[in-house]
């Protein structure tokens, strides 16, 4: 009804976020991050004396998806491709990306760290003499453990 008292808990917005990457670049203006998930295998077993002729379902191992971050390409800006030529024999650079979804305020709300971060995949833009978009580059980036925090 008119006049009374309305709900003010609302869900969060998603277009206000600030990148990490944990190597010097706070805050790194992105356009777009994607793939912050996680999944459990599941295992299925049965007991060879169950008198129940089906299987149970239990937690096996968690796995992570990669994470692809999406920004524009600036004059002299090679933070990426610095980043990704430090892949030398499997003696690459790790860091922790915090990846943190903001208020109206500017204050995190929810935070997502992603330990022992390295860079695998860098696409650079697409090119077209008719087009009118900004040039933007890719990096996607693989981790070992994903950890959720509510502010």
């Amino acid at each position: 009804m008119a006049g009374e008292a309305q709900d003010a808990v609302w869900p969060l917005p998603k277009f206000y976020f600030k990148v990490d990457l944990g190597n010097g670049d706070s805050d790194v203006p992105f356009q777009e991050v994607s793939g912050l998930e996680t999944e459990t295998q599941v295992i299925e077993y049965r007991a060879g004396n169950n008198p129940v002729f089906s299987t149970i379902k239990m937690p096996g191992l968690a796995k992570v998806s990669n994470v692809t971050l999406k920004k524009g390409i600036f004059v002299k800006d090679n933070k990426f491709w610095a980043w990704y030529s430090q892949i030398k024999m499997n003696l690459i650079k790790r860091s922790t990306v915090v990846i943190k979804l903001c208020d109206e305020g500017g204050n995190p709300t929810m935070t997502w760290t992603l330990n022992n971060a390295w860079p695998c995949k860098i696409q650079g833009t697409d090119l077209k003499a008719d087009g009118n978009e900004v040039a933007v580059e890719t990096i996607e980036v693989a981790y070992e453990t994903l950890v959720v925090a509510n502010a």
